[in-house]
């Protein structure tokens, strides 16, 4: 008796061994997409149509068990899109970071672009939460380029 039960329990413990190696394998092979997107247009339109292709791309992506990162670059006119003040699409900006997962959204705006509004303006320019602020547009986008990512111009 205490035979079969040895060989159980080595073999519950063998299973479960498979098990763990099989699932640690399948989560190091999913697929990772990288995707730029660049805005530089005070275009809701423009906003919109990006922030559409996000997510359709990220739900295709999903429906597949594969998973994007996804930045959106926002310079010159286009940091509007980013702006806590003025942007028309500051709502979709939140709820799309906030439903990407197990994707990512990053927004990035512009310090560039930034510095020549508040001057412009007279006052310190206001990004939204989800966003970060990077030293150039164009810089972040020729780093993401130069790592392998895809370039997307809405």
């Amino acid at each position: 008796m205490r035979r079969f039960i040895y060989a159980v329990a080595a073999a519950a413990a063998l299973a479960v061994a498979v098990t763990a190696a099989v699932s640690g394998y399948a989560a190091d092979k999913i697929k990772v997409h990288h995707v730029a997107f660049q805005v530089d247009q005070n275009n809701p339109a423009v906003m919109n149509l990006t922030l559409n292709n996000v997510q359709q791309m990220m739900d295709y992506y999903h429906s597949k068990g594969e998973q994007a990162e996804v930045e959106i670059v926002a310079y010159g006119p286009g940091l509007m899109m980013l702006r806590q003040d003025k942007s028309p699409v500051k709502d979709r900006l939140k709820r799309i970071k906030e439903g990407s997962f197990p994707s990512s959204v990053t927004y990035s705006a512009c310090h560039n672009t930034m510095v020549k509004m508040e001057k412009q303006e007279g006052h310190p320019i206001p990004i939204v939460p989800e966003a970060r602020v990077v030293p150039g547009g164009i810089v972040r986008l020729v780093q993401l380029e130069e790592a392998g990512w895809s370039y997307i111009r809405p």
